[in-house]
């Protein structure tokens, strides 16, 4: 009845070679599926559960405002207050909208400056996912790599021909494609730090680059934060890196985990939407009074307890640590990390004593591309075995919530040890 049994590819977990379990619920660090099998889950929602699954707080805030009805199709006072704890979290969101969908917030945004710049041409990085819209899915990460498919069908030419691909991580990709299409590219859309092509971070100096030439070639800057927002720190890549973005876009943590999200930025850029401007874009679900309060309540347990961010960056150092000692390539930012089982990691000789050798690095697309699949699907079903969940792929992110404990974190540092090990 569902293409492949599932609603997302990634989840099918045809690239570890087995079937999906089907979680029948969460608590705390934990999933619990089906046939009632317990798992420590470093997959989070693919990044929204910062505070653990079933946070007491925003399971009372959700109940209550069930009650008093789940949809409206009409403006409500939780939108504004989202809005506004928005802005004081990300003071660059001068104007937003509220949407339901990360796929939703970057295509909206797209358009958005296309519309306000009167020009037809973006450039994206290989291996940077910023969801399914059809102007998007050239050279794009996540379940994209998983499955081997750079592109999607059914997808029309004209689409593909308005996006332009760079290099991440080159700056020369990007200052080749804006000579060439001088005066008629739009926007430069990037996440700030990738997370679907596996973590891999900016190197030094390149958000800077794309801030300095986008303003000398007339074109906006997106920042794709559906992941990093609200994770890597409060304020988000902004906050964490001192770059500022004209536009940005918020999934996951922004709705507390349920189905919201939001593009804005610059009140110039952003007052061309409608109804105040000419660039259209609608929803009834939009600002679903539920989801609302489900981010509402998540960004307030953040904003009085900001040391959220040290316990999470600390507990992700620890993993990261013991991923390299076996000698794999860690990328880690802050709460987001991976391993990659570049060429050459298989050392066994040094396991003992902690691998001290050179590691290759991962710091583009084709990097990404060149890691062992298998030895990645084998990692990943030893570590289910010891009832571990990692994303059941090499090109995605495990993320460390607040509701991992230190114990926990000893205990898994322990299976990644075992589970690789295993394998060399």
């Amino acid at each position: 009845m569902i293409p492949g049994g599932v609603n997302s590819p990634v989840r099918a977990f045809r690239a570890v070679g087995r079937q999906p379990f089907f979680v029948e619920r969460a608590q705390g660090p934990w999933i619990i599926d089906a046939d009632g099998n317990r798992y420590l889950d470093y997959v989070c929602s693919w990044g929204p559960g910062i505070l653990g699954h079933a946070h007491p707080k925003v399971i009372e805030a959700v109940q209550r405002a069930c009650e008093k009805g789940l949809t409206f199709g009409a403006p409500t006072a939780g939108e504004v207050e989202l809005a506004e704890l928005i802005r004081t979290c990300v003071p660059d969101m001068e104007m937003m909208r509220l949407v339901s969908s990360g796929t939703e917030a970057v295509m909206s945004a797209v358009r958005v400056a296309r519309g306000f710049t009167g020009r037809e041409k973006i450039i994206k990085f290989s291996g940077n996912y910023h969801g399914h819209s059809d102007g998007l899915l050239v050279k794009a990460g996540s379940g994209l790599m998983t499955q081997s498919v750079p592109d999607s069908a059914g997808v029309p030419a004209g689409y593909a021909e308005s996006t332009l691909t760079a290099v991440y991580n080159d700056e020369e990709s990007v200052r080749s494609l804006l000579e060439e299409n001088r005066g008629q590219v739009a926007a430069v859309v990037v996440e700030p730090v990738a997370a679907n092509m596996g973590v891999v971070p900016p190197k030094a100096g390149f958000l800077e680059f794309l801030r300095r030439i986008t303003e000398k070639e007339g074109a906006l800057l997106i920042f794709d934060e559906v992941i990093t927002g609200f994770r890597l720190a409060l304020g988000g890549a902004t906050e964490y890196t001192g770059v500022h973005a004209d536009l940005h876009t918020f999934g996951k943590i922004v709705g507390g985990g349920m189905p919201l999200a939001v593009y804005g930025g610059r009140k110039d850029v952003m007052s061309c939407v409608a109804p105040l401007g000419e660039i259209y874009q609608a929803g009834t679900l939009s600002g679903n009074p539920v989801a609302v309060t489900a981010g509402i309540t998540t960004l307030r347990i953040l904003m009085e307890d900001q040391g959220v961010y040290e316990r999470i960056d600390r507990r992700a150092g620890k993993l990261a640590e013991a991923f390299e000692r076996e000698g794999l390539t860690v990328n880690r930012v802050g709460s987001l990390l991976s391993a990659f089982f570049v060429p050459g990691w298989d050392a066994p000789e040094t396991h003992a004593e902690g691998y001290q050798g050179k590691r290759r690095r991962v710091e583009n697309y084709e990097d990404a591309c060149g890691c062992d699949r298998q030895a990645f699907a084998d990692y990943f079903n030893r570590m289910l075995e010891r009832g571990i969940y990692v994303a059941p792929s090499q090109f995605e992110a495990m993320f460390v919530s607040d509701a991992h404990s230190d114990e926990l974190i000893r205990k898994t540092c322990a299976a990644i040890g075992e589970s690789v090990r295993q394998g060399a």
